[in-house]
């Protein structure tokens, strides 16, 4: 048992000296500050590659949706061709009448199931018609083939219109071409909108 009279023992001073320890702290407290800033550096990189990495993934799959929804447009114009064909068709027939032949009936019947098949099954695919008959002239949808006077419709209003507009998916598929009316003798027509000029010698 030691004597609790027994002086202490003097601390061991460190063998650098308090100087060098000293300056060994602030090296390794810099060197932690770098390594702190760097790992910031290095995080921050890696968010902004993974934001570009998922805007790539989404512009990709937009393009992606884009071609699917229109690479189909040459075949989709080519059917509605048809259609307008088949409308065409109907418009030329006479109207029904008591008494008319039993073959003209069934023509005429079977002429219109086909078309209203034809138009469900463009409609199912994403292409639409418009009516431009009483709206105004509007020259991204609508093509205009000649201007008439008309004391019904105002001037720059479709009058009437020769096919309907198609649109696929919303886009134009097909322009409508048109009449559009001057409105009544005398009165001044609407200014044109921008592309707005009406084909006169079509």
């Amino acid at each position: 048992m030691s004597d609790p009279t027994e002086p202490p023992m003097p601390s061991t001073p460190s063998p650098l000296g308090p100087g060098v320890t000293d300056e060994l702290m602030s090296v390794a407290a810099g060197r932690i500050q770098e390594l702190e800033a760097e790992a910031a550096a290095m995080k921050d990189k890696w968010l902004r590659a993974e934001a570009e990495s998922q805007n790539i993934v989404r512009r990709m799959k937009a393009e992606v949706d884009s071609t699917r929804q229109y690479a189909v447009q040459k075949f989709a114009r080519d059917m509605v061709d048809a259609a307008e064909n088949f409308s065409r068709a109907l418009a030329s027939l006479p109207q029904a009448a008591a008494g008319e032949p039993e073959i003209v009936t069934k023509f005429r019947d079977g002429l219109s199931a086909s078309e209203r098949a034809l138009l469900a099954a463009l409609e199912r695919n994403g292409v639409t018609m418009e009516d431009a008959a009483g709206r105004p002239f509007d020259p991204e949808k609508h093509q205009a083939m000649a201007e008439a006077p008309s004391p019904e419709h105002p001037a720059g209003t479709v009058m009437q219109g020769f096919t309907p507009t198609w649109l696929l998916h919303g886009r134009l598929l097909k322009p409508a071409m048109v009449v559009v009316s001057k409105g009544a003798a005398g009165q001044s027509p609407p200014p044109a909108p921008p592309g707005g000029t009406v084909d006169t010698a079509a």
